[in-house]
């Protein structure tokens, strides 16, 4: 049986590769991918906690929220990024701030 420990350390570096995507791309597509890899680093958390806790805790249910949660978000991003091509002709988010006002 694997330890609690493994996953957690595997869910800190999908968290740290996650974080660090977002905070230094300026590709909006590889931004909402590090954001996809902070959720799943999350879920991986829900799901070892629920095996390995003796509470009542129900991580599966949580994760599956989280990745509905994902879901909606990357649509309503997409369609961000599609509009954002569509007036800039670019996805480089440096260039967003042309659609204010």
């Amino acid at each position: 049986m694997i330890p609690l420990q493994h996953f957690l350390a595997v869910a800190s570096i999908l968290f740290v590769l996650g974080l660090y995507c977002v905070l230094t791309r300026r590709n909006a597509v590889t931004i909402l991918m590090g954001i996809e890899l902070i959720l799943n680093s999350a879920n991986l958390n829900f799901v070892a906690f629920t095996r390995y806790c003796a509470t009542n805790i129900q991580g599966h249910v949580y994760a599956i929220f989280v990745i509905v949660m994902a879901a909606a978000e990357a649509a309503i991003a997409l369609a961000i990024v599609l509009n954002l091509y569509k007036r800039v002709h670019s996805i480089d988010v440096d260039e967003a701030d042309v659609m204010r006002g």
